[in-house]
């Protein structure tokens, strides 16, 4: 097959394990290569241009800044770039998020590889990809006439706080794991406190357990 009939796909997760698992599962395509790496958010920024990539595998949960802040870089810079979103957490969480800010599809990492390769193949043919399930979950929600949760009201960063809050996390192990001062995250914590209507972390974690936003 000539190199012009080839998806090239940047790879960008923090995870070695992940990345190298990845590359050995595009190894055995004939149709994919592997053009670049990053491990954090930035160097994808940087490095994803050089790579000529068609294709980037992009974790949501990046360590320096949020992977849907990564997906907007990215498609601002290269808007024709198809960005496939990978995360660990469950699709209907960051799915929605992803597809509003630009992404071409979302997987989660426990897809099976079959899929993953499929996938990179529709979003390099300009197609979105969602898996069933959660195109199943969008259907059951068509035609519903609901208010919006809380939690669909927040920004990007203030839902990632969320999270991070609900799983235990301090506002400073947020503020180094995101390269934040302890006073921006403080401020995304207020924020969002107000937006829900809630007094506290125990609230916000119980809210975020029944709304089943952490595992």
């Amino acid at each position: 097959m000539s190199d012009k009939a080839l998806i090239k796909v940047f790879i960008a997760d923090d995870h070695a394990i992940v990345r190298e698992g990845l590359k050995q599962i595009l190894a055995d395509t004939r149709d994919i290569v592997v053009a670049g790496e990053a491990e954090n958010g930035l160097d994808a920024i940087k490095l994803f241009r050089k790579s000529g990539c068609h294709v980037m595998l992009l974790d949501i949960s990046m360590p320096d800044r949020s992977g849907i802040e990564v997906l907007k870089q990215v498609k601002k810079d290269k808007p024709e770039l198809a960005v496939l979103m990978l995360s660990m957490h469950r699709e209907d969480q960051y799915a929605i998020r992803s597809l509003k800010a630009g992404a071409a599809g979302y997987l989660t990492k426990q897809s099976a590889p079959k899929e993953l390769v499929t996938a990179i193949r529709q979003v390099a043919g300009g197609l979105k990809y969602i898996s069933a399930a959660l195109a199943q979950e969008l259907a059951n929600h068509v035609g519903e006439d609901h208010e919006a949760p809380p939690h669909e009201t927040l920004s990007d960063r203030e839902y990632q706080t969320l999270t991070m809050i609900a799983s235990g996390k301090t506002v400073g192990a947020i503020a180094k794991e995101l390269s934040l001062s302890v006073k921006t995250v403080s401020e995304y914590r207020a924020r969002l406190l107000a937006k829900m209507k809630l007094k506290n972390s125990a609230e916000l974690t119980h809210y975020a357990i029944k709304n089943q936003l952490i595992e």
